[in-house]
């Protein structure tokens, strides 16, 4: 089954949520057909930090990545969920 890497911005609720916390809580939220294959965070203002996710899942997955943003954007510390790029993997 072929796989696709998922590139992701993830915003928190607060400038309180450190990206490193967030990152453990969405791991833990993930079913295990999804995986977190990078992590990294952006600066954005006033101390707020977005985190910067490549995850991968499968390809078939009916709804395209609305069920991964929706996973993602259910936990209270997140605000926002952005798509930034789709990937087929090899």
């Amino acid at each position: 089954m072929a796989r696709v890497a998922v590139v992701l911005k993830v915003l928190p609720s607060s400038v309180e949520i450190q990206p490193s916390q967030l990152l453990e809580k969405i791991k833990a939220a993930l079913p295990e057909e999804y995986k977190v294959e990078a992590s990294g965070e952006e600066p954005i203002a006033f101390g707020l930090k977005a985190l910067k996710l490549v995850v991968s899942m499968p390809e078939e997955t009916e709804g395209g990545t609305s069920k991964l943003e929706e996973l993602i954007r259910q936990l209270p510390e997140v605000n926002e969920v952005e798509v930034e790029r789709v990937h087929r993997m090899s």
